[in-house]
């Protein structure tokens, strides 16, 4: 299928379906790939790369399950975050995470139209909640196995977008949208194989986050479109963050690279929480990463950011 833009040398292919909440059934929305004239994956097509290593018999052996934990700023057109004040900022942050009421929260009819378009959808959406910094939130997609992740946190995206323009306003991705003493936005990465979940996958956990740790540099480069650039705002080792520099893990550690969540740990079996990649990253770069380093044992020590 050729592109009905005004560059005739690309060229799209269609590769996930779902129902368009905006103008109802039948209609559909479809995601695509794109290609060159030459028939030959665009250079952003980061699909068609990430689905070889999805493709490969160990990774589909394996049953790799991603759920992603996307924040975002809702922004006024000005580009300052909605309903802050025109001039200066509202009071420290602490009281609007996960709150209610209008003087906490701000943007809630927008998170609710988007969840709900969601799941006209079919997008596989988990749960919602306002983040730390007022008018920062998050929603939860997963769990999706392989491919499937990256399809629909990219589609979850674009109908926030598209819903926040019918109030209005912007959305931003900025991993660090307000400089200072404010909290950045990631999209915190859960990650687990089919012997992670089952009984005593809590053992099998570890050697994986070893080897995150070993190619940390190469996470890091892959974990945000701009090299590290972006990231590096976030992880200060601040804010609920660990150093762009370092790596560490833990149970329950909100301050490391990556967390095992404390029931997880309890129940000796489940999934661990990579807490580096941006709020703008790229969940098909970020989940092939992961796949490469974890399942396919590929050594990437020697990057450096």
């Amino acid at each position: 299928m050729q592109s009905n833009g005004t560059n005739s040398d690309i060229y799209i292919r269609p590769k996930a379906l779902f129902s368009d909440p905006f103008r109802g059934d039948p209609n559909k929305l479809v995601l695509c790939e794109t290609y060159t004239h030459e028939e030959k994956p665009h250079p952003t097509n980061s699909r068609h790369i990430c689905n070889m290593y999805m493709s490969n018999p160990k990774v589909q052996a394996a049953h790799p399950w991603f759920g992603i934990e996307q924040e975002y700023t809702i922004m006024n057109r000005n580009g300052r975050p909605y309903q802050w004040p025109e001039n200066g900022y509202p009071p420290a942050q602490g009281p609007f995470y996960c709150s209610i009421g209008a003087s906490r929260v701000h943007g809630r009819s927008i998170l609710e139209a988007h969840y709900r378009a969601c799941l006209y959808a079919g997008v596989k959406i988990a749960g919602s909640n306002a983040e730390v910094m007022l008018s920062q939130w998050e929603f939860q997609i997963g769990p999706c196995e392989g491919i499937e992740m990256g399809d629909h946190l990219w589609v979850a995206r674009f109908l926030l977008e598209r819903v926040a323009e019918d109030f209005g306003c912007d959305i931003s991705f900025d991993p660090k949208p307000v400089q200072g003493n404010w909290n950045g936005s990631g999209a915190h990465t859960n990650y687990s194989t089919l012997e992670m979940r089952e009984d005593g996958g809590l053992a099998k956990m570890y050697p994986a986050i070893e080897r995150m740790g070993k190619n940390h540099e190469w996470h890091i480069k892959y974990y945000d479109p701009h090299g590290g650039a972006d990231n590096a705002r976030r992880l200060t080792g601040l804010h609920e963050t660990s150093d762009i520099h370092s790596f560490s893990s833990g149970v329950a550690d909100r301050g490391a690279s990556i967390r095992i969540p404390r029931h997880c740990s309890k129940d000796g079996k489940g999934y661990f929480e990579d807490r580096r990649p941006s709020a703008n990253m790229d969940p098909y770069v970020v989940t092939e990463v992961i796949v490469r380093t974890t399942i396919l044992m590929e050594d990437h020590s020697g990057v450096k950011v």
